[in-house]
């Protein structure tokens, strides 16, 4: 029962702080990451070491390229889990992916997320 609360107490909040990223789109923002060992809002357990991440409105299982925009480093994740819900970040990675991008040991970034190879302009960045 307490699951169940939780997970429509995530849903509510998500549907407060939705940002629109269909098909074949690109956004741009800070990102930060998590090595949580719990249960993520898809039901699957959280794995630090997998190639996943957190968004407020992509569906589950949805393939994201995530751009360091200070590193040039990329890496494609899984969505998987909800989040984030700080003001100005659009993803939260999992530690492996931080590792691969290059900014675990600062935390957060500013990156570019790309969905279906849309490209955006580096001014919009």
């Amino acid at each position: 029962m307490k699951l169940a609360r939780a997970l429509a107490v995530a849903a509510a909040a998500a549907a407060l702080f939705t940002t629109t990223l269909g098909p074949a789109a690109a956004q741009c923002g800070g990102a930060s990451w998590y090595a949580l060992y719990s249960q993520t809002a898809s039901g699957e357990k959280m794995n630090p070491e997998a190639l996943t991440a957190a968004h407020r409105s992509l569906p589950f299982g949805t393939k994201v390229t995530v751009e360091d925009l200070k590193t040039g480093r990329a890496v494609t994740v899984r969505i998987n889990d909800r989040g984030p819900f700080v003001g100005g970040r659009v993803i939260d990675v999992s530690r492996a992916a931080a590792s691969k991008l290059g900014f675990r040991s600062r935390g957060l970034t500013k990156v570019r997320l790309t969905v279906d190879g849309k490209e955006v302009s580096p001014k919009s960045c």
